[in-house]
């Protein structure tokens, strides 16, 4: 039948029930053995769920005192049973239910007043309908949501307003410090009235740092509603000290990225090391750093002193047959900036070579040139002692000649 379907568990899903509906049905599992037979079997039968005939009226206005009669009426298969139920409140507050689902107010009395809810059920569905009764001719009804906003040395009250029982109705704010006096248990309260037709009120002159009780009560002629709930507050008071607060210090970050594009080629007189300046740098350059490592070793400072117009420098004197890491970084005035990308050189498969200690352009010039002055002393101190050898040998020879001669007759 259209709308008829089968879930994945068997159940069977009639999206509109009608008369194709009503029957017996049993259902029978099975699988690839067989079956073990069919279910009991079960009926189908159409029941009506609850239908309001007579609905209540959205609102009702009576006056205090009088009576009060609100109809409901519904139908449906099984019939429903029809209830009464006054909202935020337990129990109907004497109103009573008579034979035909109505409800009855015999007299209306002011605590009546509020929403009512009739509700139809059966075991097919459940439905309700609400209608508000207005009692005329009362006293005012408490003031709601009450609420303070602590000022400096004040408070504001706003609160929403209750029914006025059918007369003009007028309010006034209540409050009084928080604080115990050993003398009397209660407090005294002061009232404000409120202007006509304003639903908040400014209450000044409040002491600082005190806790103070606010309620609201509302009037018309025929008298005083009841006072609303009380709304604990503190008033601000004036700030400790008028001075600023210093303003944060500012925090200068300076950009100085490391030099890019590093790289390396083989010449006759050496490495050849060629970069490019750093992307971004928020403060002047001052020069390049270069280091490296032998045979993933160590990192050295090869050359601290590149300018920082140069971009590329020449790397003599490596030593035969290792492996040789460089890298390079950005200074600027104490900011130093990340390696560079790392560039690797062999040494090994080279035309010429050094000898096995590195040249002295890879020295340090201190110790350079200490290098040098001690080859010179060296130099000097064995031209020195091979001359005075020469002096002493020829004068030796001489003596030697002379006494020769002298023993000769």
């Amino acid at each position: 039948f259209p709308g008829w379907s089968m879930r994945s568990d068997g159940s069977i899903v009639i999206a509109t029930g009608n008369d194709d509906a009503l029957g017996v049905y049993a259902c029978t599992p099975y699988n690839s053995y067989g079956t073990a037979g069919e279910s009991r079997p079960t009926r189908v039968l159409l029941k009506d769920p609850p239908a309001f005939t007579v609905r209540p009226k959205e609102e009702y206005f009576q006056e205090v005192g009088r009576e009060l009669v609100i109809p409901c009426m519904a139908h449906g298969d099984p019939p429903p049973t029809i209830t009464w139920v006054k909202l935020g409140s337990a129990g109907k507050n004497g109103a009573q239910v008579d034979a035909n689902s109505s409800l009855v107010f015999r007299p209306l009395i002011k605590e009546q007043h509020g929403v009512w809810e009739c509700m139809a059920s059966n075991q097919v569905a459940h439905i309700s309908a609400a209608t508000s009764v207005h009692v005329l001719g009362t006293s005012p009804h408490a003031v709601t949501n009450v609420s303070v906003l602590p000022l400096l040395l004040a408070a504001n009250i706003s609160w929403e307003p209750g029914f006025d029982g059918g007369y003009f109705q007028r309010f006034s704010v209540w409050y009084t410090p928080l604080v115990k006096h050993l003398s009397r248990a209660h407090h005294d309260w002061v009232s404000l009235s409120v202007p006509a037709g304003a639903q908040h009120l400014l209450v000044e002159n409040l002491q600082p740092d005190m806790s103070y009780q606010f309620s609201v009560l509302a009037q018309n002629k025929l008298g005083s509603g009841p006072f609303s709930q009380i709304v604990t507050s503190v008033p601000r008071g004036f700030p400790l000290t008028t001075v600023p607060p210093e303003p944060p210090a500012m925090t200068i970050r300076i950009f100085l990225s490391p030099p890019q594009a590093l790289t390396a080629n083989e010449t006759a007189r050496g490495v050849l090391l060629q970069w490019e300046p750093p992307g971004q740098l928020s403060v002047a350059l001052s020069g390049y750093a270069l280091e490296l490592r032998q045979d993933k070793g160590g990192w050295e400072v090869l050359d601290r002193s590149i300018p920082s117009t140069k971009t590329q420098v020449l790397v003599p004197g490596l030593i035969k047959d290792a492996f040789y890491e460089f890298r390079l970084v950005a200074f600027a005035g104490s900011y130093i900036s990340d390696p560079s990308n790392t560039v690797n050189v062999s040494t090994a498969g080279m035309e010429v070579y050094p000898s096995r200690t590195q040249l002295p352009e890879l020295l340090p010039q201190p110790v350079l040139a200490g290098v040098i002055g001690g080859i010179c002393f060296l130099s000097v101190a064995v031209i020195f002692s091979t001359v005075a050898a020469c002096i002493m040998n020829r004068r030796r020879a001489a003596r030697i000649q002379k006494r020769r001669q002298g023993r000769t007759p």
